[in-house]
């Protein structure tokens, strides 16, 4: 029984002895250099009345750690108020944090009592005109809350782990926003926000949404045919005008009923913003993805803009970028983006998992190493129907394994693999790779795969990742992929590789674009983020 006791014991003995624990910010020593000479403002919190306010509030142990160093920092100077009352970073944090309780739609973290004093603060002339407030209390309030603001607004409300997104989430360092914040004095708030181009850019676009939600929104087109295209004439059009116009795809003033050479050019635009074939004709996939309600857009920008708060504020050099709902992969280099193709990705029951890896090796004419799922729920039931299967299917056995058969496919043009695939090693077996069924490609929603990611242009790639290491022209790469036995190169230097899932971004030309929520990621997401919000199970679809 004591050494049972003793293992539990255990690990809360090596907590005491570190000190701290994952999650809680390494404690600072008080810097004495900072006197009144030198100070920013000879305001400052007596250190009892800090501790008092800590074991009233009764904070965790990371905000405690957050709220004595970040105070420790500037020898308990007070950092939202002068002599004269309220600081520039004061009121330039608040009206932030105002904008973002707007644009996002979510209270849920506002602190009413600070919220209250703070309207009351902002629209006094100076402190001494305003009885009741103690300046001492609301100094630490206002830090307090920063901290939180700061999670909400650059690391997200939701966690990502909780949707089975196996990507690291982001860390804010909250003390050094705020140091930052207050060494500024709130100026240039653009440049000091962490939040990348793509999120910013988004941000834009939901309020152009919001503009168009406080005139009305829109009505339900009706198709009153099977299609539409230029050269035709009815009152469908004229509404499809007003619809294109309202997306910005369309310049307002055409009224007619006339489908004209401007009309399709919208129209393609408007197939591109949601992902369909670009030919100009309304049919009823276009008119069901401009029938999405406004308020539905609006939820899917909002679950997309808290995606993007998980990220980096902004990724740099090369890396790898596969967008699961679009369908793309997108590559990247320090000068912009280098290229995008297709992807064919997981089917309902082998979705491709959402991760971040490395991609290291690149592996020509490659081996097939069937997964014992598929080996048990497809290959034996077909070698049972048709004798022979495996040679004609350019496969062979190498072993047993659990009960199972271990089996291979061999090099070669009908590999399932194709002729190359690209390895950033993993615990989900997820990998890129060629294909030899290229019509799979053609299809608008590309969800066939076992799980891994397949590539409509794997010869271009590997020319990319191979172009700066010696020895790999266009030549000896075609030569490698067509070749009888497995190779495999290791790049000099890895490349990063984000498998992500976003149904809504801004493209580099300004073009706000939505996606089918094909997992479902968007339903989960909005039962998290929009409690009390109706959400249809169906999730959003263009």
């Amino acid at each position: 029984m004591k050494w049972f006791l003793l293992l539990l014991l255990l690990p809360l003995l090596l907590y005491r002895c570190n000190g701290h624990s994952a999650g809680i910010p390494e404690p600072v020593p008080r810097d004495t250099t900072i006197t009144p000479a030198q100070a920013v403002t000879q305001l400052v919190l007596d250190s009892i009345y800090v501790e008092r306010f800590i074991k009233n509030g009764r904070l965790a142990e990371n905000e405690v750690v957050r709220l004595r160093n970040f105070y420790n920092n500037r020898n308990y100077q007070f950092a939202w108020f002068t002599e004269d009352g309220l600081a520039e970073q004061a009121r330039a944090f608040w009206n932030l944090h105002e904008q973002f309780v707007d644009y996002s739609r979510d209270s849920s973290f506002v602190d009413q009592h600070l919220h209250t004093t703070m309207d009351t603060l902002v629209a006094g002339d100076s402190v001494e005109n305003l009885p009741g407030i103690d300046i001492r209390q609301t100094e630490l309030q206002l830090t307090q809350h920063f901290f939180v603001y700061a999670q909400y607004a650059y690391g997200g409300k939701v966690d990502p782990t909780e949707l089975q997104w196996h990507i690291p989430r982001r860390k804010v360092d909250a003390v050094a926003l705020l140091d930052s914040l207050v060494a500024r004095k709130g100026k240039n708030l653009e440049e000091w926000e962490p939040v990348n181009r793509g999120y910013r850019r988004l941000k834009g676009k939901l309020l152009e949404l919001y503009d168009l939600q406080k005139k009305g929104g829109w009505k339900v087109l009706q198709l009153d045919r099977k299609k539409y295209q230029q050269g035709d004439s009815g009152k469908f059009v004229a509404a499809l005008k007003q619809r294109l116009a309202d997306w910005g795809d369309l310049e307002r003033g055409d009224t007619s009923r006339k489908f004209t050479a401007a009309t399709k050019r919208a129209v393609q635009q408007a197939q591109r913003r949601f992902g369909l074939k670009e030919d100009g004709v309304v049919g009823k996939d276009v008119v069901g993805a401009l029938n999405v309600p406004l308020e539905r857009r609006i939820e899917q920008v909002l679950i997309n803009l808290e995606r993007m708060r998980w990220l980096p504020p902004q990724a740099e050099g090369k890396r790898l970028l596969a967008n699961i709902p679009d369908f793309r992969l997108h590559v990247f280099d320090s000068a912009g983006k280098v290229m995008d193709m297709k992807i064919v990705v997981g089917k309902a029951g082998t979705t491709t998992v959402v991760f971040n890896g490395e991609l290291k090796y690149v592996v020509f004419a490659p081996y097939w190493n069937v997964p014992p799922s598929i080996v048990k729920n497809e290959i034996l039931p077909a070698m049972r129907r048709r004798p022979g299967y495996l040679a004609r299917n350019n496969m062979e056995i190498t072993g047993r394994e659990n009960g199972l058969p271990v089996i291979r496919q061999k090099p070669g043009y009908n590999n399932s693999l194709g002729l190359v695939k690209f390895l950033f090693p993993n615990s989900y077996n997820i990998y890129f790779h060629d294909t030899p069924a290229k019509t799979l490609f053609d299809q608008e929603k590309r969800t066939f795969s076992h799980g891994c990611i397949r590539l409509e242009q794997p010869f271009e790639l590997a020319q990319w990742l191979l172009k700066d290491r010696g020895g790999w022209a266009d030549s000896s790469i075609l030569e490698a992929m067509h070749g009888p036995k497995e190779k495999w190169v290791t790049l000099a230097q890895p490349v990063p590789v984000f498998v992500s899932y976003f149904t809504a971004w801004v493209d580099g030309e300004g073009l706000l674009h939505f996606r089918e929520d094909v997992y479902g990621h968007d339903r989960k997401m909005a039962m998290r983020m929009f409690e009390g919000i109706e959400v249809k199970e169906e999730g959003i679809r263009n």
